[in-house]
């Protein structure tokens, strides 16, 4: 005993280094029988219309057997004793049983076959039906069996964790459905009702994470537009090795300095961090596609997040060999003060790059919650609305179910004497502003970038007409362009119209790079 708590206080000590032990020394212990990671167990739902891949540990050179529903794949442990399968399409329902055989037997049972997503991203994806609008409702009403959800904990390290014991799919019932990801639910819960199937949702969001930590490493080293961030993580991490090996001389001052850097070390900043302790666990699961909630704690670093979320999006295609699957995000909402004056504003930015990356990459969307953040909370409890934008793309897109999906966005602009007249596309069913017949929202301006409030109208073709007697010769016309602006334009369909500029000024973000 005295040995092995010796051995426990060294990994302590050693940080990252001791956990790269102690997953040797558990992967060592377990290969002598077949295990799984815990992505698989009871309730959980498997990808219908496609093979699926299994996978797991087991002693090297064993046999290993996985059937389900009258089919068996098998396959031979490697020599570090990894090995998987691929289960053939298996009809959509159940509950089927799904057993693995090899010197031991592993029985799963409750598997239902349906639609799997994964939700993913920081707080506001974390969020839990608990916390959101009438969770007292909701609770009530939560009888919903074939919605199933996993949970993943919040690990962060460079070493790639393999299991996560103890979070296990759970069922929809009203005692479970208050742990569920509030935006995760109600995005499954329109599907399971439109589409009559089964839907697994796969939860690994994790508040306040970057973009960066759910990147592999090596793909942010090799592109030096990332430099001056990974060279800032570069020297925390020197520093936190030269304090962790002089840890019994420090001074106070550096003892806080030293436990400040353990926590970024496991924290959810660091790059590489979520992707190693968390996603890496389930990638390669079978899934339709993957939904997203994060930017906030990019919204300084705007201008990067234009190529780091396409890369982030496009790393893990790559990686779950699953094609370009679907993958849609939530834009940032409203929040913090209004301002009584046009301004910048880095969440503007961060909205834009949002925006952007739906010309990056093909099969990827845009939910646009402009109007239903709240000033004082960064955390809006209203995630019903949220779902439900994230589900009509969904269906709309992968399910060919016939209704608008789209946010109006801006399209081009003309100018006409002292006013300028702006095209959109995506407008279904015409313009419905909120609440006042004028639209509210636009500013403009001249060549001196100086802008003010516009006067907008809507022309019978459904182009908008802005204009300032302020300004005689307008060069930019910005909408929606503030932490939390005042707006108030839908369209037919009660989708709000994407906040944009027709200008490319540079912005307040753009020197931000660490």
């Amino acid at each position: 005993m005295q040995r092995w708590t010796n051995v426990r206080t060294m990994l302590g000590r050693m940080g990252c280094l001791g956990t790269t032990i102690a997953t040797i020394f558990w992967v060592t212990s377990v290969q002598a029988e077949v295990k799984l990671p815990n992505v698989f167990g009871d309730h959980m739902v498997l990808q219908q219309g496609q093979r699926n891949k299994v996978w797991g540990v087991a002693a090297a050179g064993e046999s290993v057997t996985v059937a389900i529903h009258g089919q068996s794949q098998q396959a031979t442990a490697a020599a570090d004793g990894t090995w998987q399968v691929f289960i053939d399409p298996v009809p959509v329902g159940g509950p089927y049983a799904l057993i693995v055989k090899g010197t031991n037997e592993i029985k799963l049972t409750d598997v239902l076959v349906g639609e799997v997503w994964v939700c993913s991203g920081q707080s506001n994806m974390q969020w839990s039906v608990d916390r959101s609008n009438d969770a007292d409702l909701e609770r009530l009403a939560g009888k919903h069996r074939p919605i199933r959800m996993i949970n993943f904990p919040q690990v962060g390290t460079q070493e790639v964790k393999w299991s996560h014991d103890n979070h296990k799919w759970m069922e929809c019932t009203p005692e479970t459905v208050g742990k569920f990801s509030a935006v995760g639910y109600f995005f499954a819960r329109q599907l399971s009702e439109t589409l009559g199937v089964p839907v697994g949702m796969i939860n690994n969001a994790w508040g306040g994470s970057a973009c960066e930590a759910w990147v592999r490493r090596d793909l942010l080293a090799a592109d030096q537009k990332y430099q001056p961030l990974m060279d800032r993580w570069g020297q925390m991490e020197a520093k936190y090795a030269d304090l962790l090996a002089k840890a019994d001389d420090l001074t106070a001052d550096q003892k806080k300095e030293l436990a400040s850097l353990k926590g970024q070390m496991a924290g959810n900043h660091r790059p590489a961090n979520i992707y190693n302790g968390v996603l890496k666990s389930h990638l390669g699961y079978g899934i339709k596609g993957a939904i997203w909630y994060q930017g906030e704690s990019n919204a300084g670093r705007a201008y990067q997040y234009r190529d780091l979320f396409p890369l982030m999006i496009k790393s893990w295609r790559d990686e779950w060999s699953q094609g370009d699957f679907p993958f849609y995000w939530v834009q940032l909402a409203d929040f913090q003060n209004e301002q009584p004056q046009p301004g910048e504003s880095a969440w503007a930015e961060l909205r834009e790059a949002q925006t952007m990356t739906m010309s990056r990459l093909p099969n990827t969307g845009e939910a646009v919650i402009i109007d239903i953040g709240e000033g004082k909370d960064i955390h809006p409890k209203n995630k019903v609305d949220v779902g439900r934008r994230l589900a009509r793309w969904a269906l709309a897109r992968d399910y060919a179910v016939a209704i608008p999906f789209h946010s109006p966005q801006y399209k081009s602009m003309v100018k006409i004497e002292n006013k300028v007249v702006l095209s959109f596309d995506h407008v279904d069913g015409g313009w419905r502003p909120f609440d006042v017949n004028d639209p509210r929202g636009f500013a403009i301006a001249g060549e001196d970038k100086k802008f003010v409030w516009a006067t907008a109208k809507i022309l019978p073709d459904s182009t908008i007409e802005v204009w300032s007697d302020q300004i005689a010769s307008p060069a930019s016309v910005r909408y929606g362009w503030a932490d939390n602006p005042v707006v108030n334009l839908f369209d037919g369909a009660g989708l709000p119209l994407t906040p944009f500029r027709t200008d490319d000024w540079p912005g307040v973000t753009i020197n931000n790079k660490q």
